[in-house]
């Protein structure tokens, strides 16, 4: 009888197995049982931190703790602003071409050659750039940097001449200007127009320009190099300095073009020529003869 039992009981587990759908919902069975595990698993430890593990609280400092109090972390730091990086001083930077270079010691000849000013007979370096539009025409010259303007003055021999001081003891002089928007004192910011490009009677050969300086201190510096570069950037070795100032410096009367010259040329060129040219100029702006340039 017992026999008979265990036959009847082997038979119906052969059937059973037979099933098409007894392996499927075998699996789903033990799947569903696995996934029930991991969820608990899950949701016990969640409840239950490390040891290691700091409440959020008091990783942002939100709570008193047994190691200190409240302010005990150093506050953070803000973030520091973007420095200015020196421009050039025209609004439309793909339509400008500088027609005059910065006298460099350390130049090629052909450099050198292209950053002489010829004025009455005479050579002078130029002690900064001279930037004219690619069509000729007059263009709106703009801040290269913002600052204070701290001198606009009218020079017969260089035009209209604005300066503008900076941080970290710059200085950018603009001259052969027209149509002046600022006045001394004046704070500019970046890009802000200043003026229109003009004439001069001392850079003639080049145009509708724009004369552009850049100092550090009282120390000239090829704008060139410094155009796209932070603020910072901006200095001068102490050994190029020196050298430059012995190497330029020449005798108070090599340093001006005559000035009765001068004002039978303003006359010629239609400038206003009724007030004698003073023998310092060139000191805010396109350099001083025997440095000064347009």
């Amino acid at each position: 009888m017992r026999e008979e039992n265990n036959n009847v009981s082997k038979n119906g587990m052969k059937r059973v197995f037979r099933k098409k759908w007894f392996f499927p919902a075998l699996y789903l069975t033990m799947a569903a049982l696995l996934l029930t595990g991991v969820l608990w698993y899950q949701n016990l430890e969640s409840q239950n931190p490390l040891a290691g593990d700091e409440p959020e609280s008091e990783k942002t400092g939100d709570s008193v703790t047994g190691n200190g109090t409240l302010g005990d972390e150093p506050e953070s730091q803000p973030v520091m602003e973007q420095e200015e990086v020196l421009k050039m001083p025209i609004k439309e930077e793909s339509q400008a071409q500088i027609v005059t270079k910065f006298y460099d010691y350390d130049a090629e000849a052909e450099d050198q050659e292209k950053a002489l000013v010829l004025y009455n007979n005479k050579y002078y370096q130029s002690k900064g750039v001279d930037i004219a539009s690619s069509d000729g025409k007059a263009f709106d010259v703009a801040a290269s940097l913002s600052g204070t303007v701290t001198e606009v003055e009218q020079d017969p021999l260089l035009g209209n001449v604005v300066k503008i001081t900076h941080e970290n003891d710059v200085t950018t002089y603009y001259a052969s200007l027209e149509n002046v928007l600022v006045e001394a004192g004046a704070e500019v910011k970046q890009g802000d127009v200043i003026a229109t490009a003009g004439r001069n009677l001392f850079g003639q050969a080049s145009g509708v320009h724009v004369h552009f300086e850049v100092r550090q201190g009282e120390t000239a510096v090829n704008p060139e190099e410094f155009f796209n570069q932070p603020l910072s950037k901006l200095n001068v070795e102490k050994e190029k300095e020196t050298s430059s100032t012995s190497t330029e410096e020449q005798p108070k009367g090599e340093e001006q073009p005559d000035s009765s010259q001068q004002q039978e040329d303003s006359k010629n060129t239609d400038q206003s020529g009724d007030e004698k040219p003073d023998d310092s100029v060139g000191e805010n702006s396109e350099s001083s003869a025997a440095t000064a340039h347009t």
